[in-house]
């Protein structure tokens, strides 16, 4: 009896384990069945980091978020105010065929650094509230992030699956139009709509020319900012401070409103467009022409710490619409430019380029003359006048000329040009950088960024004067036999070294240069030669003279014969170089070079008079007169020499 008892205890023993192993393979099974799959949210190009509520969250961008008027504020950090995918393709996280990315908000900047990056011209911003950073899309192991994203605002386009959503139809009331408007739950809180009229928008009385008082931010209806100023969330069970979900009042009124960008000021330039409105044009390219422009403000980040920009319209005459001034940020200018109307008449570019020469870069205007000036000519097929001469005069007074020729001339037009190749003879460098041909007006978008990107490389924009590239420089040099042939050719060598240090051609820095004795002849003229390569090996054929030394009488026959061919807007420089003292009077020679605005430089070398250097050389002396003991040091000398100059250029008001 007793062996039955036990074997019985024994079984119940074995079956309780059984189904004590078989339940936790079984809860571990049910475990792994229940784990719940994550779905990324998608949202579209135009959704700011803003409207969402969730700290950190993954997110699924489209493609074709590069398009420039999906703005970016910032650079690796950025303003929530931004864009979420165009700020991803920005960082370089994601290319423009779009993809999954992780974002996280951070603390408000107290500024935004602008930057031209992977195609997207993100904006500078001086402060925002809000910040958010981005990475790659693959969650950290063992963190989980929401399949449905929490918005601030009804104005989102990303109601996705698994959101709560509420739909309102607003109330039609005569004179305004009923919209759609989706409200969104946030989990934990109760929706409360608050009693609202739409009142219809106040008509004008007759003869009135302006609307309502109230100030209106652009493209925004007044009734959805009443509408959504008055909507409250609370909850059943916590106060709204404490609710996660919980939006203020200013922050729904704010949400939507542009900050106003200082301008990015890695692009600080004073641009000036030169639109086509002659005839040939048409209306419909007259659009497409206008809506380039609004396309390059908003690329450009227009403000006063950055690009300023204005447009004049040419045809039989240039106008300007505004000037530099006039605008201080990319939405105005977009507006200014969406009212121009077309004049018609002619092309007449050399004409519009000769008016924005003479008026449009004035201080009166807005120049800032720290800022490089460019002038972006626009051109329908050929100009019915000559560039060139206008062109040439525009680079001299410190212009840097870009040309955009769309729909240029075909091969039986080509006999109605009246300048063949006229952007090439406009521009200062025929190297492709200062000129862009455009085969259709429906192509002309695409060279918005690599226009912006042109012009805002200040280190390139070479054709706007310098001490490098803005002078008529003429050598005067001793010949005379006491300098022999030896130290003559030392005295060459250093002639071409200072030479080297300038920006040659007919349009920059032109070199000439005189050899005097009792005489005086010129070896050759500011017309000569026109590169760097010619200058120089001009320098090496100089032959000695050997004679006297008359000094006074080679200032006065440099003054004559070399500069006074120099250009009205070169600088003109003298560098005289002498080995001992003047045979003839220097005092009348010397002044009348300060009369005519040629600035000498006086080199003396060996048995030169340190007095009369100072006579010769421009005021201050201490600046401009030098003296070396012998020959074999002259070469020390370049780089002060050179310094000098552009220390004196750069102390000038520019244009």
């Amino acid at each position: 009896m007793g062996i039955v008892v036990l074997t019985m205890k024994a079984s119940v023993i074995e079956m309780f384990l059984v189904l004590l192993v078989t339940g936790i393979h079984s809860n571990k099974e049910m475990t792994k069945i229940k784990r719940p799959k994550f779905n990324v949210p998608q949202i579209n190009c135009d959704v700011k980091a803003g409207k969402i509520i969730n700290p950190e969250f993954v997110v699924k961008c489209p493609a074709g978020c590069q398009d420039p008027k999906y703005h970016v504020y910032g650079t690796d950090v950025y303003a929530s105010y931004s864009s979420v995918c165009a700020a991803a393709v920005h960082s370089g996280v994601l290319d423009n065929s779009g993809g999954k990315i992780l974002v996280r908000k951070v603390a408000g900047q107290s500024g935004y650094k602008g930057s031209y990056s992977n195609g997207v011209q993100s904006l500078s911003l001086p402060r925002w509230r809000e910040s958010f950073i981005i990475s790659e899309g693959k969650p950290p192991k063992g963190v989980t992030y929401p399949s449905a994203l929490t918005y601030s605002s009804p104005k989102s386009q990303a109601a996705k699956a698994g959101e709560t959503t509420k739909a309102y139809q607003n109330p039609s009331v005569p004179g305004t139009t009923a919209e759609p408007v989706t409200l969104m739950q946030v989990p934990g809180t109760t929706l409360v709509k608050a009693t609202h009229t739409t009142l219809p928008k106040p008509s004008l009385s007759a003869g009135s020319t302006t609307s309502s008082p109230r100030l209106q931010p652009v493209g925004h209806r007044s009734w959805e900012l009443d509408l959504w100023s008055t909507i409250t969330y609370t909850s059943s069970q916590n106060s709204p401070r404490g609710n996660p979900g919980f939006v203020p009042k200013e922050e729904l009124s704010t949400q939507s409103l542009e900050p106003i960008s200082q301008g990015d000021p890695n692009c600080k330039v004073d641009l000036s467009f030169l639109m086509d409105g002659s005839a040939s044009i048409g209306k419909r390219r007259f659009r497409i022409q206008k809506q380039f422009l609004a396309d390059i403000a908003q690329a450009l980040d227009i403000g006063p710490a950055g690009p300023l920009m204005g447009v004049v319209q040419y045809s039989d005459n240039p106008a300007t619409q505004f000037n530099l001034k006039t605008h201080m940020n990319s939405q105005d200018l977009k507006a200014a430019v969406e009212k121009i109307t077309q004049r018609g008449g002619l092309s007449n570019v050399g004409r519009a380029i000769s008016f924005v020469t003479k008026n449009f870069f004035s201080k009166a205007n807005g120049n800032r003359g720290s800022a490089p000036n460019v002038a972006v000519v626009m051109v329908d097929g050929w100009p019915t006048d000559k560039v060139e001469e206008a062109s040439r005069i525009a680079r001299e007074s410190g212009i840097n000329i870009f040309f955009i020729t769309i729909e240029g001339a075909v091969e039986n037009e080509k006999q109605y040009v009246m300048e063949p190749n006229f952007a090439n003879k406009a521009v200062c460098r025929t190297n492709g950088f200062y000129s862009l041909s455009v085969q259709s007006w429906f192509s002309l978008h695409k060279t918005v960024q690599p226009l912006v990107k042109r012009v805002c490389d200040t280190e390139r924009l070479a054709c706007s004067k310098t001490c490098f590239n803005s002078a008529d420089i003429g050598f005067v040099i001793d010949g005379s036999s006491s300098v022999g042939t030896g130290n003559f050719r030392t005295v060459l060598q250093f002639v071409a070294n200072l030479s080297k240090e300038f920006e040659i051609s007919d349009t920059d820095t032109r070199i000439g240069a005189v050899q005097y004795t009792y005489e005086q002849r010129l070896e050759f003229g500011f017309d000569m030669y026109s590169t760097k390569s010619d200058i120089l090996n001009a320098i090496k054929r100089v032959g000695y003279w050997s004679g006297g030394t008359s000094t006074g009488a080679a200032i006065s026959y440099a003054l004559e014969q070399l500069f006074k061919k120099s250009k009205p807007n070169k600088r003109k420089l003298m560098i005289l170089i002498t080995d001992g003292r003047s045979y003839d009077d220097i005092r009348i020679p010397a002044m009348a070079a300060y009369h005519k605005g040629v600035i000498t430089y006086a080199i003396g070398i060996a048995w030169a008079a340190q007095d009369e250097l100072d006579i010769i050389a421009s005021y201050p002396a201490k600046d401009h007169a030098f003296f070396v003991d012998e020959f074999d040091n002259l070469y020390k000398f370049v780089p002060k020499v050179i310094q000098n100059i552009c220390t004196e250029f750069n102390s000038q008001p520019r244009n």
